[in-house]
């Protein structure tokens, strides 16, 4: 069974998929029964037409870990049996971005869980033996699946931000859940940053943030406020050093900059979260960001070396997931409405039908 994607504005299914076999696989592919999958704000961009990459149908999710239950002719039998996260990029492994292990940049992706190959909203998933990264024993799948994205997407994009703990910076995560608690953990405990805000419009999330070892939290409800409480929160008044933008409106990016917005003195925003239609444009006078000397930067998903380094940091307590729930996979519509209404704090994750904590 899966969660299918069939085009944009469609209702996405819950259907029966053949199972892949060991007849299926390339020499160095594996098959994975997933135990948990975790849902992401991407299967609803899916849903509304925000993401359309002319592929379809195909089963969403990249969050996936489980079991490998059988491998390619290259592979080692002695990996069948180990419990292992997917990495949801398949670069071609020939391009200058592959090369330099940038696979999420690659140009000509054989393949890309979730988006534009099956993924782990599913009983099982095939996947290249690198992409099987193993886990601790110590994580349960539960808590593991939102690594995938969560943590991962925060330590791409930490080092896109060029965060530096030996400047006294202070930082800021606008808009917290998945990927904002990760981040906020990952700067406090991994980059050892002082200051460190967060910008929610949820009180629960905000509480939670605190809790996970930010300095300050902001009440996001009126974005045109927001600039203005953070230059109080920093010294002098002068804005934060990185600003990790993972919200994507209109009124929450015109927050960040100008003369007097959230983002400081050559600081670097990095763009993490998106929305659809014009209305949602960044727009920006260049003459502040020259002036301030500012920089932007996008950052997308994260590498196979990002992925390995977010396992080790949540197996060594540095940073732990937060899941809101679990739901039975055949209840995710349930799960991404209340994503949509923001009616969750940290990671739903669905369980498929053999799935297990």
């Amino acid at each position: 069974e899966a969660v299918r994607y069939h085009g944009p504005n469609e209702a996405l299914t819950f259907e029966t998929v053949p199972i892949p076999t060991e007849a299926d696989l390339s020499p160095d592919e594996v098959i994975v029964r997933v135990e948990a999958s975790a849902l992401c704000h991407t299967e609803l961009h899916f849903a509304d037409g925000t993401l359309n990459l002319g592929v379809k149908p195909i089963t969403l999710g990249h969050e996936a870990v489980g079991v490998i239950t059988a491998v390619g002719s290259d592979i080692s039998p002695s990996r069948i049996g180990q419990r292992v996260i997917n990495y949801y990029y398949v670069g071609c492994a020939n391009c200058r971005w592959c090369n330099r292990g940038d696979q999420q940049l690659c140009p000509n992706l054989k393949a890309e869980h979730g988006f534009i190959s099956d993924g782990g909203l599913a009983g099982y998933i095939r996947t290249p033996s690198r992409n099987a990264v193993v886990i601790p024993d110590s994580l349960e799948f539960v808590d593991a699946a939102p690594i995938g994205c969560g943590v991962t997407t925060a330590v791409h994009a930490a080092k896109l931000g060029r965060v530096d703990s030996t400047q006294d910076e202070c930082a800021l995560v606008y808009g917290c859940n998945g990927v904002g608690f990760g981040l906020v953990q990952l700067l406090k405990n991994v980059y050892g940053i002082k200051n460190v805000g967060v910008v929610a419009r949820s009180e629960a999330k905000r509480k939670m943030a605190i809790e996970l070892g930010a300095d300050f939290a902001i009440d996001g409800t009126d974005a045109s406020s927001v600039a203005a409480a953070v230059r109080e929160k920093t010294g002098g008044g002068e804005g934060v050093d990185v600003l990790f933008e993972c919200v994507g409106t209109r009124d929450t990016l015109d927050s960040c900059v100008g003369w007097v917005g959230a983002l400081g003195r050559r600081g670097r925003l990095v763009l993490v979260g998106y929305h659809q239609g014009e209305d949602h444009e960044f727009r920006c006078h260049p003459i502040p960001m020259i002036v301030y000397e500012q920089t932007v930067v996008g950052s997308v998903g994260a590498t196979l070396e990002d992925l390995k380094e977010a396992v080790k940091y949540v197996g060594e307590g540095k940073i732990r997931t937060v899941v809101d729930s679990t739901i039975s996979l055949n209840e995710f519509q349930t799960g991404l409405d209340r994503i949509k209404s923001c009616d969750c704090v940290g990671k739903i994750v669905c369980l498929p039908c053999h799935g297990r904590r």
